[in-house]
């Protein structure tokens, strides 16, 4: 490692910083460690900045001076509502620059130049000047065009006009809401085919909503891949734009009820194969779901539909555009061929001869993906109504993951705006002392900006259009990823800095128009300032008991933040129960995940645990002597965040049931059968919807969230 105290930056490390890629981290000691040459070179290259060599590292400084110059306007414009200011033009010196946007629904707003120039240089042997232009301040939220012409040339790129901070925030901020955190595909009922699906998140919703929940947050639903097997991890998607067929209900499908007989019988015999697998609490079976569910679905999409519904499926390939269009030719190709692989490279890219060819090969796969997705917003859209008319103020919360899979149908239809060669995660931390490789192709940030951020919009909107709500996952990867280069360790990184100010508006301008709210996982190590960054845009924050500590113990629960979603575990820890059995530190060890000696972590884990124990007793939530049982541990513990003045607070299905065992063990992918375990009670019994309103624990369990909020902690639910 370098010596880190070096104070002169070297061209590379200059080049580095130009381009926003940080030299230095703090490693998971809190010492500062230098990013090698070595990783900094790979990381520049993935970002299609030479710099294999001295020559290479002067040709792209000076590149990267030069390169504003020669273009007319920015590459795109993205600014808050109340801070439309000048606009930088670059143009010949002496020309007339003619400056104006149109907005969405074709309105023409005149721009205005100042004459005099803020600067001139020569570039590429031509003098330049760069100019002032000036926009009107009535452009509404939206996204606009920015045109500029001069000698008869024209320029345009996307402006993006975004709210200063969500309304919706704004609105909860004098109510308290409770909700649910779920993994979708392990709450069953005695309806599922052994996985949760869509109708069983409607059922769910109701059943919270009867207990007073004012949402329910659920994993990712991004697709996998098209036909088994699939990737079990939510977080590891083939896309994050379009939804997985697998949480699909079959019989809620419309033409279900037009099947021919022998279809029907078939399709009950595939549901009835599952009914003993609803009830059984041993791993879940993902790729025999699919599998059945697919073969009933291909059923069903030869039955005809009815003129309306062929309008309204004609109606939404319109509204999804190119997009669908190509993540369905990925699917119909990705049944044959495995991504990635040889018959990839003959295909080509998106829109070329050979894709081209193949979309009039596959026409009829293409359109059974596309039906499928259609289904998928259908019952996306029914689960809300559920929801909401059950009385939740938020309704369905839906999690963002961080990236995607890189043989998936992202990191094919949007190669022109992912970075290759280049792997995201998160450098060594006390929770994971080697650090994390996550196995994801990050956006490529000067592309994207570049492309006006089309696909980050076309994501979100695609998940926000029957959502509440929607949980960013690591919303730090806004602001900064950490970016592996190909064959390097997870701690052979370095930081990319992205423009924060562009990705967060337009987040907001999402969930503005959808009418929803946004929590951003902010745990972790982060930069000063971002928090409150989030906050000002009205983006709610994340807090989890566990991890609200500092030198002198637990934080009081009423020092916690307002505008955020509190909880006591996460699904990257154990339940609760488990938790307190240090199940965590077992687990951990029993996997080579630990960097000091297993006794070491025991004792400073109880010594923890103990802090917080101790504070259950001083606010009366424990008794002060004798053995509380675990149930009245964890009913007390989430007792201690209802005494937060945070407006959201979620409850773990998996506390308000009893389980113990951990969902997802960071850092591991088959050592542990991760994102596997159904829904189970403290028995190790199978916990169904169907039951839930009678299960005591559960019942228990939320009645001191609602208790709490009624005592006014905070407000009224939601």
């Amino acid at each position: 490692m370098a010596d880190s105290t070096v104070s002169t930056p070297t061209a590379l490390q200059r080049l580095a910083e130009a381009h926003r890629v940080g030299t230095t981290f703090l490693g998971w000691d809190g010492a500062p460690k230098q990013v090698e040459e070595h990783t900094l070179v790979a990381v520049l290259t993935a970002l299609d900045v030479p710099a294999g060599t001295d020559r290479d590292i002067e040709r792209s400084l000076a590149e990267l001076d030069a390169a504003p110059w020669r273009r007319l306007l920015p590459r795109v414009v993205v600014v808050r509502e109340s801070r439309l200011g000048p606009i930088p033009v670059h143009a010949p010196a002496g020309a007339e620059v003619r400056v104006w946007a149109t907005g969405e629904d074709g309105i023409h707003y005149s721009g205005t130049v100042d004459p005099e120039p803020i600067a001139e240089r020569e570039v590429d042997g031509e003098k330049r000047s760069s100019l002032s232009a000036v926009l009107p301040h009535a452009l509404p939220l939206g996204w606009h065009t920015l045109h500029a012409e001069v000698d008869g040339l024209q320029e345009q790129c996307s402006l993006v006009i975004t709210p200063d901070c969500l309304s919706t925030t704004q609105r909860l901020l004098d109510t308290r809401s409770w909700g649910l955190m779920a993994q979708l595909y392990s709450v069953r009922s005695s309806r599922s085919w052994g996985i949760g699906d869509l109708g069983d998140l409607g059922a769910l919703a109701q059943v919270a909503a009867e207990k007073g929940a004012g949402f329910v947050l659920v994993n990712p639903l991004h697709a996998a891949e098209p036909v088994p097997p699939v990737e079990p991890s939510p977080y590891l998607p083939t896309t994050r734009r379009f939804f997985h067929p697998m949480y699909l209900r079959v019989e809620d499908i419309p033409e279900y009820a037009r099947l021919d007989g022998a279809a029907r019988v078939r399709i009950d015999e595939l549901a009835g194969r599952f009914a003993q697998a609803n009830s059984s609490a041993d791993l879940l079976d993902r790729d025999a779901s699919f599998a059945a569910k697919l073969e009933a679905l291909e059923l069903i999409f030869q039955v005809e539909r009815p003129s309306q519904r062929h309008s309204d499926f004609e109606e939404f390939l319109v509204h999804q555009g190119q997009g669908l269009k190509d993540f369905a030719l990925w699917s119909a190709l990705a049944e044959t061929y495995a991504p990635g692989g040889p018959e990839w490279a003959k295909v080509g890219r998106p829109g070329s001869a050979e894709a081209l060819a193949q979309t009039e090969r596959l026409a009829s796969r293409i359109e059974f993906h596309e039906w499928l997705q259609w289904l998928c917003d259908e019952q996306l859209q029914e689960a809300q109504l559920e929801a909401t008319d059950s009385g939740m103020g938020i309704g369905i919360m839906h999690d963002l993951a961080v990236g995607v899979h890189p043989s998936g149908a992202d990191a094919w239809t949007l190669q022109d705006v992912l970075a290759s060669g280049i792997s995201v995660g998160a450098p060594p931390d006390m929770f994971n002392q080697h650090g994390q490789d996550w196995s994801q192709p990050p956006w490529h940030p000067e592309r994207l900006a570049e492309s006006g951020y089309q696909a980050f919009r076309d994501m979100l909107r695609n998940i926000l259009r029957h959502a509440g709500g929607i949980r960013i996952d690591h919303i730090l990867g806004l602001f900064r990823l950490w970016w592996i280069p190909q064959g390097s360790a997870p701690g052979g990184g370095a930081y990319v800095y992205y423009d924060h100010e562009a990705l967060i508006g337009i987040l907001a301008l999402e969930a503005e128009r959808a009418g929803a709210v946004v929590v951003g996982e902010d745990l972790g190590v982060f930069e000063p300032g971002v928090q409150e960054y989030l906050a000002e845009r009205g983006i709610f924050g994340t807090s989890i008991l566990w991890f609200e500590q500092d030198d002198d113990g637990p934080i009081v629960p009423e020092k916690y933040r307002q505008g955020c979603l509190t909880t006591v575990t996460t699904h990257d820890l154990p339940p609760s129960a488990g938790y307190l059995a240090g199940e965590h530190v077992a687990l951990r060890e029993k996997l080579g995940l630990l960097s000091r000696p297993v006794e070491v972590e025991r004792e400073e884990d109880r010594a923890v645990q103990e802090t917080f124990l101790s504070l259950l007793r001083k606010r009366n939530l424990l008794p002060a002597e004798g053995t509380a049982s675990v149930q009245q541990t964890v009913e007390a513990l989430h007792a201690l965040i209802a005494q937060s003045p945070s407006v959201l607070l979620g409850v773990a299905l998996a506390d308000a049931v009893g389980e113990r065992r951990t969902q997802n063990q960071p850092g591991t992918s088959d050592e542990y059968p991760n994102w596997r375990i159904p829904l189970a009670d403290a028995d190790g019994r199978a916990v169904l919807i169907d039951e839930l309103r009678e299960n005591v624990r559960f019942t228990s369990l939320v009645t001191v969230l609602g208790d709490a909020d009624g005592a006014g902690a905070a407000g009224s639910k939601g």
